[in-house]
């Protein structure tokens, strides 16, 4: 019987493979870029940023959704979004939410042209007393399982994401690639793999020194996508977690005016190929999985670096620093969507015979922006498919077109990420 480990490695390729690669002489400074026209014929664009109503502290991550429709984006981890939406919704309500925080709805109308500021207050009401109907967490989770092809989608669906892939060394970016994936989203209750399509992509990279080590993603795109644990419940909730994971309750919270059980996890003592911990949040009504938020165990660096590193060359100690996920859904009418997932991966890297060491942090996102229901799914050719195997900053192309994202959504850059558009910009005029 294959291992949990085991099974992440053929399944979900969440794991990252790294791939050492050595230029010699000096090249030029190129980054990316996310340049955003809008296109004023079809579409509205809203820009503002999501913050905590009394600290005004940036709420990482909030979900923006278009009322009567799937369209939605997220905010990134400054609390800044942009939202495209077609212009014959332009009366149409957003709901703005985040988990511990009062939702808010706002009329479309009511968005400031240049930067809308949403203010999100936390509950009030205490919600430690919310009487739980389950005895245990354990049997909560079992009941999750159970509830698993009934509380998610029964139809095939395409969907339309936003992909991003960004590594940085140490603050700065090096490398980025971000691209529109068309999603074949199979039925829950089917065993069949979702299958990825590239719609539309870029990416720049910036090889600055004689010994750069370049990260390349096994699987990219695939990554996210199997974070989707209701889909691939073999990568966390199988009969086997419940004999190496115990699971406890925590304070419940609120989303959207509906309670949600909080549930702690982490592996028994001694358990083997267990890896992670973290908390998963449980709609009370439905009993469906709203977010899960978890991290791999670096306590035991021997068995992390058994876990996560492929290759690595001869000369150099590579050593696991960050292992975080995130994978969140949306309840529309009476189903529950994948919508977000995020990998985030840190490692550090000491040469022998080298003072200092190198450090570099790797992120993968997707935001499900879209999704229509397809009663007679198209066979999509092999050819055409997005295969694991690809690494996505060789597929993509460079960043030279300024109008290449339309009107699709996408999740906001960040200022790093906006100061390298401008010096990409620069060397793109030079070319």
């Amino acid at each position: 019987m294959e291992t949990q480990a085991a099974l992440f490695f053929k399944k979900t390729y969440i794991f990252t493979l790294l791939c050492f690669l050595c230029f010699v002489g000096n090249q030029q400074t190129i980054k990316a870029s996310n340049i955003i026209l809008n296109d004023t014929i079809g579409f509205n664009s809203y820009r503002g940023i999501v913050v905590e109503g009394n600290t005004k502290k940036p709420l990482e991550f909030a979900s923006l959704n278009v009322n009567g429709t799937n369209i939605s984006t997220v905010s990134n981890s400054k609390g800044a979004f942009l939202l495209k939406v077609p212009k014959k919704y332009k009366n149409e309500n957003v709901t703005i939410s985040f988990l511990g925080y009062t939702s808010k709805v706002m009329n479309l109308s009511d968005f400031n042209e240049e930067e809308t500021i949403i203010r999100l207050e936390t509950y009030i009401e205490e919600l430690t007393e919310i009487s739980i109907t389950v005895k245990d967490a354990p049997t909560l989770m079992r009941e999750v399982l159970k509830r698993r092809t009934q509380n998610y989608s029964s139809d095939n669906l395409v969907m339309t994401a936003f992909y991003r892939e960004a590594i940085k060394k140490r603050k700065t970016y090096v490398s980025l690639s971000e691209a529109i994936i068309l999603l074949n989203k199979k039925p829950y209750a089917s065993e069949r793999s979702d299958i990825l399509q590239l719609h539309k992509s870029r990416k720049s990279t910036d090889y600055k020194k004689l010994d750069t080590v370049a990260l390349k993603h096994r699987g990219g795109a695939h990554s996210t996508v199997h974070l989707d644990i209701m889909k691939n419940p073999e990568m966390l909730l199988t009969q086997d977690t419940f004999k190496n994971y115990k699971f406890t309750f925590d304070t419940s919270t609120k989303i959207d005016d509906r309670v949600i059980y909080v549930v702690n996890f982490k592996p028994y003592r001694g358990a083997e190929d267990v890896f992670f911990y973290g908390k998963l949040y449980i709609d009370a009504q439905s009993l469906a999985l709203v977010s899960a938020k978890f991290e791999l165990d670096l306590s035991d660096i021997s068995k992390a670096k058994r876990f996560f590193i492929i290759k690595k060359p001869q000369k150099a100690d590579v050593t696991p620093v960050l292992a975080k996920y995130q994978v969140d859904y949306r309840k529309q009418g009476e189903t529950w969507y994948h919508t977000y997932s995020r990998i985030e991966l840190g490692f550090k890297i000491n040469w022998d015979k080298k003072l200092f060491n190198s450090t570099y942090y790797s992120t993968m996102e997707l935001a499900i922006t879209d999704w229509d229901k397809i009663s007679d799914p198209k066979v999509v050719k092999s050819k055409d498919r997005l295969k694991p195997s690809v690494v996505m900053t060789d597929e993509a192309s460079g960043f030279s077109d300024p109008e290449f994202w339309g009107e699709y959504n996408l999740i906001e850059p960040e200022k790093p990420i906006e100061n390298a558009i401008n010096k990409i910009k620069k060397q793109l005029k030079k070319i």
